[in-house]
């Protein structure tokens, strides 16, 4: 440690030398020299460097829509999907009009009145008019996103519980999912992580009478059409339930209760066969080909050919093994639902087998 402190001694004396180096030599005002100051040449060279970076910055902006596209998420799968992936599209097409123009000015102007020699630029104190302008303009378009924003928010969250919607509670922890269907009285027992023991890993309350008929499962299976509110709980830590394909996402906080709701409009098996989603499949793939091309000349495990499902993520840094807390969504019609459901175990049935 002594050695740390000397080395860093010595670094920080040489540093103040050299600054008081330089402060000399500015101090010496009979000695000009003036090879650090730009002239006309340097001028113009810099502003025809502007001119082609903003060409480099246009033809990279158009190459990355090109390349890049591919990896976007496809059509969502909710019906309030729609509206969200267009105020998603509303904000990316304002925000790239701004900065090709923005970028065009900064750059051009910074070409056409490069500093020459006895040229002066023209100062104005103030100008009301242009700050009117560049004031108004973003207060109006912020104000207009904003407030479409609450409303499709609004109607996205104004959820009621009513027969129609099957009401599903998530239960997170590190690092899986549990999934608990609310049963025949679609209605959730109450539940406590204090309850948390043996064969009861979500903490059911099992002296509630609504509790008899849930069923707690590790695959999330949904049925298509049908209106979904999810009531979302945390074990431990905070987690982020999070489901992109339905483009839907609301933290679970331990202590409380989160809730969001939703209607799935494509089933899994229509989403395999969506033109975009078997692109997107088979570049996959062809990826894990060539990875396996090389684990098999290492004589490792070779990766499994991959086919699509939703899947339910979690969004939040929750922990050591965070990436790999997820839980398989299968949507499907109501029928096929209705058979999966009869062929559950209750949590009744769990305590008195």
């Amino acid at each position: 440690m002594t050695g740390f402190l000397i080395i860093a001694v010595l670094v920080l004396f040489a540093v103040a030398v050299w600054q008081m180096k330089g402060i000399f030599q500015m101090s010496q005002i009979n000695k000009s020299d003036d090879s650090q100051i730009a002239n006309d040449k340097d001028n113009r060279f810099n502003g025809k460097l502007m001119i082609w970076f903003l060409v480099f910055f246009y033809v990279f902006l158009i190459y990355g829509f090109w390349k890049w596209t591919s990896v976007l998420l496809p059509e969502a799968a909710s019906e309030h999907g729609q509206d969200i992936d267009l105020l998603m599209l509303i904000s990316m097409v304002l925000i790239m009009f701004v900065l090709v123009i923005t970028q065009f000015l900064l750059h051009y102007f910074a070409f056409k009145y490069h500093g020459k020699k006895g040229q002066k630029a023209v100062f104005f104190a103030d100008n009301d008019k242009l700050e009117f302008i560049w004031t108004i303009i973003p207060v109006i378009v912020l104000a207009g996103l904003i407030i479409y924003g609450l409303f499709t928010w609004t109607d996205i969250m104004n959820v009621s519980e009513d027969e129609d919607t099957l009401v599903v509670e998530l239960y997170a922890k590190q690092f899986t999912w549990e999934a608990r269907y609310s049963g025949q009285d679609n209605t959730l027992g109450e539940a406590n992580v204090r309850f948390v023991e043996g064969m009861n890993t979500v903490g059911i309350d099992a002296s509630d009478p609504y509790s008899t008929d849930d069923v707690v499962t590790r695959e999330l299976r949904l049925p298509v059409g049908k209106k979904v509110l999810f009531k979302m709980r945390s074990q431990d830590v905070l987690h982020s339930a999070y489901m992109p394909h339905f483009r839907a996402q609301m933290n679970t906080v331990p202590g409380m209760i989160t809730q969001f709701a939703f209607t799935p409009t494509i089933t899994t098996a229509e989403m395999r066969q969506n033109p975009e989603m078997i692109a997107k499949v088979e570049n996959i793939n062809q990826l894990r080909n060539d990875k396996n091309v090389e684990l098999t000349a290492k004589g490792e495990e070779t990766l499994e050919p991959y086919e699509f499902d939703y899947l339910l993520l979690c969004n939040k840094i929750c922990g050591a093994s965070h990436y790999n807390m997820q839980m398989k969504i299968i949507v499907e019609t109501q029928e096929d639902f209705d058979a999966w459901m009869a062929e559950q175990t209750t949590f009744g049935e769990t305590l008195n087998p």
